[in-house]
């Protein structure tokens, strides 16, 4: 069932639509009987995360537009006198855990007969979007800032999709998107109730991989907010099905340049207030309107995590210093580096926690960007 987030108003998940018709709202995937799953049924599984198909929404997942995307690993490093285990989504397929939702979007819709669709992202999403739909077989064409790194728009192209870069902001690019698919499907990965339901394995594997338990903290940047709502999906699916004991508390990490998210949280709002952004070096994560940012603030404060906003500097220093582990992820990623420094700094995490720190973004995605920043610390 879908559900509008707005009105409230349900229709069947067999309809291709992407909002509600009643109202305009956002959809939700509502899975109307409990989930039933086991680690030994997992174990037989496939080796990516459609071993945990029983948890989607895919009616024929045998038939799914995969390209063995998840099972990403789970390390320890040490980063700032601390040793979260790190997991590095940056790994998947097309670099970025983007992958993860966009297989589920694109095998559901490939069931509903789409063939033909827009996309608008920063960057990952519409390769991601490119790519498993040049393997499904649907026509795809991705509306992007101009802002956007050339090493994603470079991979956007060589899937083979149209795409479209807009002058202006993020959301500029959201409003060219949105008034192009008057004429086709808008299969934007922000709006579908699909996509999420593909995030939300990330938490699965993490359970899977601590040997069936939660960890205490989990550490994830946050724009638009769908790790942190795939999180809380997966993790209270585990919880109602009896596998696991307690919530993590889940952390988001912000750009201070672009925080909606972080200021509604310190000022105890319950929906983000408009913001004015400025340029961050996180371009992945700049959202100034999250469309489910009320949802995001209530997962976050139900798993009594927070939300935490670091600058452009720490931010930088963060890639870097990844980077001296072996470690190359794009500037969205290494938000999380400063963010679990401050996390510990306020006692929100204390040594000899479990904490999960989420790599989101493949740095060769972002080498242009990255060779400027260390020009300028060099």
């Amino acid at each position: 069932m879908l559900k509008c987030l707005r009105c409230g108003a349900s229709c069947g998940d067999d309809e291709p639509i992407w909002r509600c018709p009643d109202c305009g709202g956002h959809l939700d995937h509502i899975t109307e009987k409990l989930l039933s799953i086991s680690p030994e049924e997992i174990k037989r599984g496939p080796l990516s995360m459609w071993r945990y198909s029983k948890t989607m929404p895919v009616r024929s997942p045998e038939k799914a537009v995969t390209m063995g995307e998840g099972l990403t690993p789970l390390i320890p490093v040490e980063l700032d006198g601390v040793k979260p285990l790190v997991k590095m989504d940056f790994l998947c397929p097309t670099g970025s855990y983007k992958d993860r939702g966009i297989s589920v979007l694109v095998s559901r819709l490939r069931e509903l007969g789409i063939t033909s669709l827009i996309e608008d992202s920063s960057g990952n999403a519409g390769a991601a979007m490119a790519a498993y739909c040049t393997a499904g077989g649907l026509n795809c064409s991705v509306y992007v800032p101009d802002y956007t790194s050339a090493g994603k728009c470079v991979q956007i192209e060589a899937y083979g999709a149209e795409l479209i870069r807009v002058p202006g902001t993020r959301e500029d690019t959201t409003d060219a998107a949105m008034a192009a698919a008057r004429e086709t499907y808008y299969g934007s990965h922000n709006w579908s109730p699909w996509f999420v339901e593909g995030v939300k394995t990330f938490a699965y594997e993490i359970w899977e991989q601590l040997g069936w338990t939660a960890p205490d903290h989990l550490v994830l940047p946050l724009g638009q907010g769908s790790l942190v709502l795939g999180a809380y999906r997966a993790l209270s699916e585990l919880r109602d099905m009896g596998l696991i004991d307690h919530i993590p508390k889940i952390h988001g990490v912000q750009s201070a340049n672009c925080a909606p998210l972080a200021r509604a949280y310190e000022s105890g709002l319950d929906v983000p207030e408009n913001i004015t952004k400025a340029e961050t070096v996180a371009e992945g994560i700049s959202s100034a309107t999250p469309l489910r940012g009320a949802e995001v603030l209530e997962a976050v404060k139900r798993s009594r995590g927070s939300i935490v906003a670091v600058d452009e500097k720490p931010i930088v220093e963060g890639i870097f210093a990844l980077a001296s582990r072996g470690i190359y992820v794009e500037p969205t990623s290494a938000v999380v580096v400063p963010g679990i420094s401050k996390l510990m700094e306020s006692g929100a995490i204390s040594k000899g926690e479990t904490t999960v720190v989420f790599l989101s973004g493949s740095g060769l995605k972002a080498t242009d960007k990255i060779l400027e920043l260390r020009r300028k610390i060099k």
